[in-house]
């Protein structure tokens, strides 16, 4: 039985680790505020970046730019980017865990497919750095200071090897934010980007597309062969150009945003539980000392009055 000493000490020592997790929960909390703040303020962008693509992309023919090149990338021989947006932290419950286990199924689901990874993250880096993938790119220490920057250096090595050829597709694994209590593991394609009348998960999720005004047929689907000519000005090489890029760096920096949001969130709701769990274990801790010490008072009052009997 362990003395009333080390029971208070222990006691002690719980009630330090739950003011530490109540003070990173309330800083997760402010954080997560100001992380979806900027998903929120991001959107008007995206919409319009998106409403473009689906009146551009879908209408020029696929050769008309390196980004736009479809390309087999289910093919036993080819060969994919898999960027895996993790957390440089830890204590957020199991947020990189989730991330890590779905590029590793992406992986497992691609036998003899050559498979490189960009680890953004140090928690993702740390864990593929032992196993036997080649490694295109790496960055950590983002998320601190997330800026615009960041996903335009990370898309830019991208972008010029898969117009090279060096890639038949690139795929981003990331957790999207959903709620303060809930996150949800995407994997999305990120190139070639998608064109009208393709599946286009891989598009900015902000349920936003029934606001675009495409054409439509009687049925209410898209209408690629409306037969309305556009004007581009300058012209169209150049806009393809500017705007392909720009799509795939900004939905590189929503990735990062939302990952930075569903951290925050994870981290929150870990260390709430954490904070909660440590009540009880004091409460558990402080009960038990009361019966050790109301054992020992009792057999002390014992001792006593068989040492006056005796008498």
């Amino acid at each position: 039985m362990p003395s009333l000493i080390d029971i208070r000490r222990r006691i002690r020592a719980v009630k330090s680790t739950q003011q530490i997790t109540k003070a990173m929960k309330m800083i997760a909390a402010s954080r997560l505020r100001k992380a979806h703040d900027r998903i929120i303020a991001a959107r008007p962008f995206s919409q319009a970046m998106i409403r473009v693509l689906y009146s551009l992309a879908g209408r020029v023919n696929a050769a008309a730019h390196p980004l736009l090149a479809a390309r087999d990338d289910r093919r036993p021989d080819a060969h994919v980017l898999l960027l895996v947006v993790t957390a440089d932290k830890g204590l957020a419950g199991g947020f990189n865990a989730n991330v890590i286990r779905a590029a590793a199924q992406f992986i497992l689901d691609r036998p003899g497919q050559r498979i490189s990874l960009g680890l953004i993250g140090r928690k993702g880096r740390d864990f593929f750095r032992r196993r036997p993938y080649p490694v295109r790119l790496e960055r950590t220490n983002l998320f601190a200071r997330l800026d615009f920057r960041d996903a335009r250096e990370i898309a830019a090595p991208i972008i010029e090897d898969f117009a090279a050829g060096a890639f038949d597709g690139v795929y981003i694994v990331y957790n999207e934010f959903k709620s303060m209590i809930a996150q949800r593991v995407v994997t999305e394609r990120l190139l070639p980007v998608p064109r009208l009348g393709e599946e286009l998960s891989a598009l900015v999720p902000l349920a936003a597309a029934p606001s675009f005004n495409l054409d439509r047929d009687r049925d209410g689907h898209i209408d690629e062969g409306s037969g309305i000519e556009y004007l581009y000005e300058p012209d169209q090489q150049r806009i393809l150009e500017a705007a392909l890029p720009t799509y795939v760096q900004y939905t590189v920096f929503h990735a990062l945003l939302e990952s930075a949001a569903a951290e925050h969130a994870a981290r929150m709701s870990a260390m709430d539980a954490a904070t909660n769990n440590a009540i009880e274990i004091v409460d558990s801790l402080t009960l038990y000392m009361n019966k050790v010490r109301q054992a020992a008072i009792t057999r002390e009052i014992i001792e006593v009055v068989s040492g006056a009997e005796s008498l």
